[in-house]
């Protein structure tokens, strides 16, 4: 009974091993840490940077004018076909009745 489970778990072991290229101790450590560094600068950093000049850009507009206005609320969809609450309010069908 103890030796199945023991097994289980080399088993286990072995098949964890062998998914990551077969790579044990320093060097399968190693290959992970340059795995993450590169991911980090080719695909999280370039987003973060992208994102935070967006933010740059927009508090740059905003302060250029205060007194500009700014929609801070999402429209409300309206069921009908107007589409908006406020908007195209649908002129051809009033004109044709």
């Amino acid at each position: 009974m103890a030796s199945s489970w023991r097994r289980s778990i080399g088993n286990m072991r072995s098949f964890v091993g062998n998914s990551m290229g077969g790579l044990r101790g320093g060097s399968n450590l190693a290959s992970w840490i340059v795995a993450g560094t590169l991911a980090y600068f080719l695909w999280v950093k370039p987003s973060q940077d992208l994102k935070r000049e967006q933010e740059e850009k927009a508090a740059l507009a905003a302060s250029s004018d205060p007194y500009r206005y700014i929609e801070k609320r999402k429209p409300i969809p309206d069921p009908q076909e107007t589409g908006l609450i406020y908007g195209n309010k649908n002129r051809a069908s009033r004109s044709e009745e």
